[in-house]
């Protein structure tokens, strides 16, 4: 089944009581039990479950190809809750060009209760390898990555996990899976900021995480989710769904405008360097086709100069908002070093795009101009 047609019939239940095409959204905290003190449903209180993340948890499930699905209010909850599923003196191995907030978590918050962790390259399979020990527990990797746009081989890595017993993660929040289903590479977990391109349209916060394997592993996951309450409303849950419904051909068209943004910008004369993955000149071309359906919508440019002259040219655009997130209808740019803080190591003169649905020869005219 073409995911177009997957996602509309995972996000599509008609309210078997009204016949509403469009489901109710069940905001209630709390359930009513029988005359025989039954619960009618398995539901009891809305923090370890509800009918409108329930709907939305087999909907991710069924996008990622996993078993079970697990929503959160927001991606760093989700996160959180899974090294918290770990023990003091487990070990994690982390994408070094990762999401910024991962190894904050890592650092600030886990390291000091007992966790180690290790920061590697995971486009180099022997240093993969190298830093692995008996004690790791999660492979963290991120592909594309942010804000470098690396690429991981999600089937030689999550190999080399499996040889020391630990489980292979995947944030996929650039890809979707629209371009990329890492559970079909042999990963256990797919993790998702679903604030980004699954809601789509930057008016909700959220996050996921998506199961290979309903394990022992899988349920003390749940369990914490349930126990700690990070979970989203059913609102929020609602957005999500919906946003769903539209995945495929806003993904598809934003890919094929940042394609075209990325050709503009190789090889301009004030560009330094361009990383997006659609190039055909890119390191890692052949895993790319092997491994995604296509480049996506996310690129980071590298202008000639420093700082300043970076943010002296994202403040000459007209049609690119300067913000931070992504994955919205709206083309975003920031200069990513500045948002990371003073531990960045990001190039000082690179910018994080994030295009939307506006029309490439409009974004490409605003970028020429800015960089005149």
């Amino acid at each position: 089944m073409h995911f177009d047609t997957l996602a509309l019939r995972a996000t599509h239940q008609s309210d078997p009581t009204t016949g509403a095409v469009v489901p109710p959204i069940f905001l209630s905290t709390t359930f009513a039990r029988d005359e025989a003190n039954e619960l009618p449903a398995n539901y009891i209180y809305t923090r370890p479950n509800n009918p409108t993340r329930e709907a939305l948890e087999k909907a991710l499930a069924i996008l990622e190809g996993g078993v079970t699905a697990m929503a959160f209010g927001s991606g760093q909850a989700a996160a959180m809750t899974l090294f918290q599923a770990l023990r003091p003196g487990d070990h994690v191995l982390l994408s070094a060009d990762a999401y910024y907030g991962t190894p904050a978590l890592l650092e600030q918050v886990f390291h000091p209760w007992g966790l180690t962790y290790t920061r590697v390259d995971m486009s180099d399979l022997d240093a993969v390898q190298a830093s692995l020990h008996e004690n790791t527990r999660v492979v963290w990797c991120e592909t594309p990555s942010n804000p470098m746009l690396s690429i991981t081989d999600l089937l030689l890595v999550s190999q080399l996990a499996h040889e020391v017993g630990a489980i292979c993660v995947c944030d996929n929040t650039w890809a979707t899976p629209v371009l990329q289903r890492p559970l079909d590479f042999n990963c256990d977990v797919v993790m998702h900021s679903t604030t980004k391109y699954i809601s789509g349209h930057s008016d909700v916060l959220g996050g996921a995480l998506i199961f290979k394997r309903d394990n022992e592993f899988t349920q003390r996951v749940r369990l914490l989710q349930g126990l700690s309450g990070a979970v989203p409303s059913p609102f929020d849950c609602w957005l999500v769904s919906r946003g769903i419904k539209t995945l495929g051909i806003r993904v598809r068209a934003q890919s094929l405008t940042a394609q075209a943004v990325a050709d503009f910008l190789d090889g301009h004369p004030a560009v330094e360097k361009v990383h997006y993955p659609g190039l055909s000149n890119h390191p890692d071309r052949e895993l790319i086709q092997q491994q995604m359906n296509g480049p996506g919508a996310m690129l980071s440019v590298q202008v000639k100069g420093d700082a300043p002259k970076a943010l002296q040219f994202i403040g000459r655009l007209k049609l690119f908002t300067r913000a931070t997130s992504l994955g919205g209808v709206e083309s975003l740019i920031e200069h990513r070093a500045s948002v990371e803080g003073p531990t960045s190591v990001t190039p000082k003169n690179l910018l994080r795009l994030s295009i939307g649905l506006e029309h490439a020869e409009d974004l490409i005219a605003d970028l020429a101009q800015a960089l005149a």
